[in-house]
C-alpha cells in the first residue's frame, strides 16, 4: 500500500528528503513538505483550494487534517512542529517549535507564534493570535499560562524529536 499522492489543478505535492509518509496518508495538490517530516496513518493534507507549506522536522499525526479556504486562507506550518492525533489546522499560520494538541482545531487566519502549545481539544477560533511562549486551552481557546523553558524542552522539542525517531523505525523496514 502506498500513500495517496494526487496532483490537482496543475499542482503536485512536493515532499522533502528523509520523510516518512504512512501508507494510508493522503497528500493532495499544492502541498510542500520540508525535510525530516512524518505524515502518519490516516492524515490528510488537502492542498486543493489553497496552499499548504510545512517546514522541517514536522510530524502530522494519525487522523489529522490540514486544509485551507479557497482564495482566502492558506496554511503554513513552521519547523519542529507536532500536530497531534485528529487535530485540524484550517487556513492558519503555525510558527516554529509548536505543539498542536490531540483533537484540537485551529481555524482560518489564526496565528500561533513560536514556542507555543495549543492544548488537546482546544478550539482556536478564526483570527486568534497565540503569542509566543503561551499555552492556550479550552473552547474557545484562551491563554492559560506561559510555556516554561523546561516545558519547551520536555514537551515541544521532545515530541518533535520522538516522532523523527518513530519514523525511522518504519524506514528501516523497507
Amino acid at each position: 500500500m502506498e500513500p495517496l499522492i494526487i496532483s490537482v489543478c496543475g499542482h503536485t505535492p512536493k515532499i522533502g528528503n528523509d520523510c516518512f509518509i504512512a501508507p494510508n496518508a493522503t497528500i493532495i495538490g499544492d502541498v510542500e513538505i520540508g525535510d525530516g517530516c512524518s505524515i502518519w496513518f490516516g492524515a490528510v493534507l488537502r492542498g486543493d483550494v489553497n496552499s499548504i507549506r510545512i517546514g522541517n522536522n514536522v510530524n502530522i499525526q494519525d487522523g489529522a487534517v490540514i486544509h485551507g479556504t479557497y482564495q482566502k486562507s492558506a496554511t503554513t506550518i513552521g519547523d519542529n512542529v507536532s500536530v497531534g492525533h485528529n487535530a485540524i489546522i484550517h487556513g492558519a499560520t503555525i510558527g516554529n517549535h509548536v505543539l498542536i494538541g490531540m483533537g484540537s482545531t485551529v481555524l482560518d487566519d489564526a496565528q500561533i507564534d513560536d514556542n507555543s502549545i495549543v492544548a488537546a481539544n482546544a478550539l482556536v477560533t478564526s483570527k486568534t493570535h497565540v503569542e509566543s511562549g503561551s499555552v492556550f486551552a479550552g473552547v474557545p481557546a484562551k491563554k492559560i499560562k506561559e510555556v516554561s523553558p523546561e516545558r519547551q524542552a520536555d514537551t515541544i522539542e521532545r515530541i518533535a524529536n520522538a516522532y523523527h525517531m518513530y519514523a525511522s523505525w518504519y524506514k528501516q523496514d523497507k
